[in-house]
């Protein structure tokens, strides 16, 4: 499955400067729905992911606070894409 969405790049308030987009709530259901049966530690969903020109592997992660997945978006990425916390980000998503 494919899924491509537009969502607010937002830094995690703890001491490291970890960076997340959290998924639509239509998009987060679905992947729930097709995904949980096989999710790995933590509940984790492997995708692979590309913004801009930057594709890479990497787990979407249930956030019971937002009642949703989070996507860390590494530096590098963020560094080569020009992005920053507050940004809307384009992003098209598969799962692994």
């Amino acid at each position: 499955m494919t899924y491509r969405f537009r969502a607010e790049l937002w830094q995690h308030d703890g001491d490291a400067a970890w960076h997340f987009v959290t998924l639509p709530t239509e998009e987060a259901d679905e992947i729930e729905e097709i995904a949980a049966p096989a999710a790995r530690g933590f509940g984790s969903v492997p995708v692979v992911v590309t913004v801009g020109a930057t594709t890479w592997t990497t787990s979407l992660f249930p956030d019971t606070k937002r009642t949703s997945y989070v996507l860390p978006v590494k530096k590098p990425v963020r560094t080569k894409e020009g992005l920053r916390a507050g940004d809307t980000v384009e992003i098209t998503l598969e799962l692994a």
